[in-house]
């Protein structure tokens, strides 16, 4: 999102990222100067301009020019129109400023990436390359220039990480892909990323589920922990929803209720991990959905939430707590969807099916099966939502005989 005004305190002040893409505010006296706004606040001074003659072909640069805060807008403007009328003599002041510097850093390169490549991704995904970038990438590289990486600073990087090796894989992986583009823009020599034959982690893959006396303690949780005011109805709820579909956390808590057909028992989601797909809606999962809709009839989203997004947003804490109480040990939210799985299974359900059910499938495969009447993936998460319901009421009747 972009917008030109003149660029004051209050202006500056005024600016939010309501989502994943950075804001841009634009001086409209002096072309070029602008401040660039996060979704995580941090508000930065910038100017760009174009490098030599050729107009809108020639090679466009950007300088950071420095925070707000450490800048009013008044010396950020003197800045930016120092660099621009540099440029228009000619000269090249970030150029300059690199070859002061020695060369490009780290943080520069993301900078572009960030620019360039992220903002096309998915928003989770976005997300996540932005933590892995600020908590491990950033701190650790942010300073060093690019052609001065080494395999040697890599494995060590690597290895401090041992501790949480999927986060050291990811982390290994983004910055290779970092090191390649300073290869593609020629900021370091063809053929010498730092991070490869820097050997990974090996990744055990988890296939947690919880037992049918866990599900039945979980359903005690759920009645009880609203009723105690200790969790949501609303977050009961997506908590049974996650259960009764084995949809992943976002596809549930992104929910919005012009994609749900409850006459056709059926969630067409626009947009997933795997692109477009439905997620089919067992009796247990109707009722859940009726139920909410009593209470969040006047929001577009089935789960709505206070903050900027208008929906809930995650469900960390009142899951910690529903653990807590029924004793579960070392279960994610993830691990529901192999709880579904693994239920599937006990019911007859094929391992085509029940890709089908979680919705493993190429979008174009699924599409085949849009207009099917009787889709064996329904008839799959009807028997799963009763075998989970079930389990559920079977343990809400053993606590209330206690």
């Amino acid at each position: 999102m972009t917008a030109v005004a003149k660029i004051t305190k209050t202006k500056v002040d005024e600016l939010v990222a309501y989502d994943d893409r950075p804001v841009f505010l634009w001086e409209v006296g002096l072309p070029g100067f602008g401040i660039k706004c996060t979704r995580q606040g941090t508000k930065t001074y910038v100017v760009k301009y174009r490098v030599g003659a050729g107009g809108r072909s020639a090679r466009q640069r950007w300088i950071t020019l420095g925070r707000h805060g450490r800048l009013t807008p008044d010396q950020a403007r003197k800045l930016a129109r120092e660099v621009l009328v540099a440029a228009c003599k000619g000269e090249d002041p970030q150029g300059e400023k690199m070859s002061q510097r020695g060369e490009m850093r780290l943080s520069d390169l993301w900078s572009r990436y960030e620019r360039d490549h992220i903002r096309q991704l998915k928003p989770q995904s976005r997300r996540e390359y932005e933590r892995k970038w600020e908590k491990l990438l950033r701190p650790s590289f942010g300073v060093k220039r690019v052609s001065e990486i080494t395999r040697s600073d890599v494995d060590k990087f690597h290895k401090q990480l041992r501790e949480t090796p999927y986060q050291a894989n990811r982390a290994l992986a983004l910055l290779s892909r970092l090191m390649n583009l300073a290869e593609v823009w020629e900021y370091r020599p063809t053929g010498s990323n730092p991070c490869r034959h820097v050997e990974k982690f090996s990744e055990k893959a988890r296939t947690r589920y919880l037992t049918a006396s866990e599900l039945g303690k979980l359903g005690q949780g759920l009645k009880a922990l609203p009723k105690e005011g200790k969790i949501s109805r609303a977050a009961a709820n997506a908590i049974r929803l996650l259960l009764f579909t084995g949809a992943r956390l976002n596809e549930i808590l992104a929910l919005e209720w012009s994609w749900i057909d409850l006459k056709a028992r059926v969630i067409n989601l626009p947009d997933s991990k795997t692109g477009a797909k439905p997620i089919f809606l067992n009796d247990a999962a109707v009722s859940v959905l009726e139920d909410e809709r009593k209470f969040s009839f006047d929001s577009k989203y089935a789960f709505p939430g206070e903050g900027s997004s208008g929906r809930m947003v995650n469900l960390r804490k009142p899951w910690t707590k529903l653990c807590t109480y029924a004793e579960i040990d070392g279960v994610r939210l993830h691990d529901l969807r192999h709880t579904v799985a693994s239920v599937a299974v006990g019911q007859g359900a094929s391992l085509p099916v029940i890709g089908r059910l979680l919705g493993h499938s190429q979008a174009q495969t699924t599409q085949r099966y849009a207009h099917v009447d009787a889709d064996p993936a329904l008839l799959a998460s009807d028997a799963v939502g009763k075998a989970i319901s079930s389990a559920l009421t079977d343990g809400d009747r053993s606590s209330s005989t206690t």
